[in-house]
């Protein structure tokens, strides 16, 4: 239908554009001339809008708790999902079963969804959220809550940003890395538990090159391959040997040559540069993959995976992508998310069902996102509030498209 549109205006601007006396018999006057050359330029400006539109992709996706962010390669960013807070940033508190357009933002580069809010970093450094605001997690000094994009206070030079439950991380070009938000655990490593409305830097970190965050825990990854941890450590998510919350980064014991990193609720996932798995924390539903359930305070190796590509930390779940472009999943399954076409939970790797050429994956508290190379997006999971982005508010337990306007 798109396409046949700019075709009959192709078409149009054809005939607007042949000689007057061919397309016109008739004398042109003055005031026809104006509104010929008038009808061009617009015709002319929709028809490459059109196509510009047409062209766009998507290059990234993040999930909330409940919902959903992906970025277009115009810098645009589309959400869907629950809307209670504000969180998919469309000027209403209305939940969304498929995509809508965030609102007033312009060359982003990159989103993060946090339980209940968003986040999105721009092309020229500054950071940008919307939705819930309770704990400061929208960083502009207040804790009122906003359903359009408002810029976070003070923060210029921000290469990357990540989002945990109520607070958000942000890496400066300078390798320091800033929070903000929810802090009763220690999560933002300033050396206190208190609360920020605007960023602050976290205590004895440089030459970071990676962040991600948890529920109420973070790991930053320096240039060095060293991984460094802080916030809540009830179940040794922070791996270091303790259960021991840390109101400051410390380094996690273990391997060294990591590629990558990432939280989950509050389990933790690094990946080395041999494709190797190493995971630690809360085990409680599996989440670990390592057959038990027993939680584990220091980073313990997978030996049944091999050549992954990245990993992706869920609520109490955890997905990996393989160099073969297929997925893997492990843990709590109450509602699918593990893609396997059950509701049972499993403490070792199920290959997600039916997908493959996959570039990534994001993970939600329950339900997951993956990517494929031609921008379509597959959904699996939860879809209470309509996550999952199909048009249906119903549980997917194997991947289902994402319905495009």
């Amino acid at each position: 239908m798109k396409t046949q549109r700019i075709i009959d205006l192709i078409c149009l601007k054809g005939v607007l554009e042949r000689p007057m006396e061919t397309a016109f018999p008739n004398r042109i006057s003055g005031r026809f001339t104006i509104l010929y050359w008038m009808t061009i330029f617009f015709l002319s400006f929709f028809i490459m809008s059109m196509a510009a539109a047409s062209a766009s992709t998507i290059i990234q996706v993040s999930c909330g708790n409940l919902h959903s962010l992906a970025l277009q390669s115009d810098g645009i960013v589309l959400a869907w999902g629950q809307n209670m807070h504000g969180q998919l940033g469309d000027g209403t508190n209305t939940n969304r079963k498929t995509p809508v357009q965030v609102k007033g933002l312009r060359g982003v580069t990159a989103v993060a969804g946090g339980a209940w809010h968003s986040i999105a970093l721009t092309s020229d450094g500054t950071v940008w959220a919307w939705g819930g605001n309770w704990s400061g997690q929208l960083g502009n000094g207040t804790t009122k809550s906003i359903n359009k994009p408002s810029r976070v206070s003070g923060l210029k030079d921000i290469t990357a940003i990540a989002s945990g439950g109520l607070h958000n991380l942000a890496l400066k070009s300078d390798g320091t890395v800033w929070t903000w938000g929810r802090n009763v655990y220690g999560q933002l490593g300033d050396g206190t538990t208190t609360d920020r409305r605007t960023p602050v830097q976290t205590r004895n970190l440089n030459s970071v090159i990676f962040i991600t965050g948890g529920a109420y825990h973070n790991l930053a990854q320096k240039a060095d391959g060293t991984i460094w941890a802080w916030g809540f450590n009830q179940y040794g998510q922070l791996g270091d040997g303790s259960i021991t919350n840390r109101t400051i980064p410390i380094q996690v014991s273990g391997p060294k040559d990591i590629s990558m990193v990432d939280c989950g609720g509050d389990h933790s996932i690094s990946l080395k540069n041999d494709g190797t798995v190493w995971v630690w924390g809360l085990n409680q539903y599996g989440q670990l993959g390592d057959s038990s359930t027993d939680n584990k305070s220091t980073p313990s190796l997978l030996n049944k995976l091999k050549d992954i590509d990245r990993i992706k930390g869920g609520g109490d779940h955890t997905v990996v992508l393989k160099l073969d472009g297929t997925l893997w999943a492990w843990g709590n399954n109450r509602s699918g998310q593990l893609g396997n076409g059950t509701t049972i939970s499993s403490a070792i790797p199920v290959q997600v069902s039916a997908l493959h050429n996959v570039i990534a994956v994001a993970c939600g508290d329950q339900h997951n996102i993956a990517l494929k190379p031609d921008g379509t997006m597959l959904t699996w999971g939860l879809n209470s509030t309509g996550q999952l982005g199909d048009g249906t508010v119903s549980n997917r337990t194997t991947p289902v498209l994402v319905r495009m306007k």
